[in-house]
This record gives structure tokens, C-alpha cells and sequence, in this order.
């Protein structure tokens, strides 16, 4: 005699494979992705490296140099820039009724300290 089976034993078994496979199939397509990904990386080094030995080529059969490549890089104009720029942005100047009046007194003795007390430091 045959026993029942229980649907939900049943649904639980098949949510359990159903979820495995997701898994997997989301494994590999990762996986896939990954690869294309690194594929296309060696396939844009592949041609530079093609470009740059017909660029070799090219110069040796025209009896000329192979110049490097490499582009110039002036660190003072973009110093100029940049401090140009923060120069340009100052802030305005205040108006003359916000202005605080001092007293301005000359210092001409500058080893006439008053209101200080002395502090003792040990060293460590």
C-alpha cells in the first residue's frame, strides 16, 4: 500500500531545489561576467601592445627613433591655476560701520611680559 505524500513535505522539497538552481545559475552568470569582463581587459592591452610594435615597426623601416610615449606635464601652470583661482575668491571687504575702533599702541619692549605665571614642566 502506497502512503500519501504530504504536499506540504512536497513544496518545501521542491522551493529547496528550485532555489538551488537559482543559485547556481546566478553562480555562473557571475561567473561569465567576470570572464567577459577580464577578456575585454586583455583584448584592450592586446591592442596596444599591436598598435605600439606597428608604431615600432613603422619607425624602423623609416630609419626613425621610436619616440616614447609620454605627454609633458607643467606642475607650475597648474600651481598658477589653482592659486589664481583661490586669489580670485576672496571675500569682500567688510563695511567701514561693522569696523570695531582700537587703540593701537607702539611696542617697543618686547621683554616686558606682565600677567603670566610661570608653569613647571617635568620632562618624561
Amino acid at each position: 500500500m502506497a502512503t500519501p505524500i504530504d504536499p506540504f513535505i512536497r513544496s518545501d522539497v521542491l522551493s529547496d531545489v528550485i532555489l538551488k538552481l537559482l543559485g547556481l545559475v546566478l553562480r555562473v552568470g557571475l561567473l561569465l561576467a567576470g570572464l567577459v569582463f577580464f577578456a575585454s581587459l586583455m583584448v584592450a592591452g592586446l591592442l596596444v601592445l599591436l598598435v605600439w610594435l606597428v608604431r615600432a615597426l613603422w619607425a624602423k623601416l623609416t630609419g626613425q627613433p621610436v619616440s616614447p610615449w609620454t605627454f609633458q606635464m607643467n606642475r607650475q601652470a597648474n600651481w598658477q591655476r589653482f592659486y589664481q583661482q583661490a586669489q580670485g575668491q576672496r571675500g569682500r571687504a567688510a563695511d567701514a560701520d561693522n569696523v570695531v575702533d582700537a587703540e593701537v599702541t607702539d611696542v617697543t619692549d618686547v621683554t616686558v611680559v606682565t600677567d603670566v605665571e610661570p608653569k613647571r614642566t617635568t620632562p618624561r
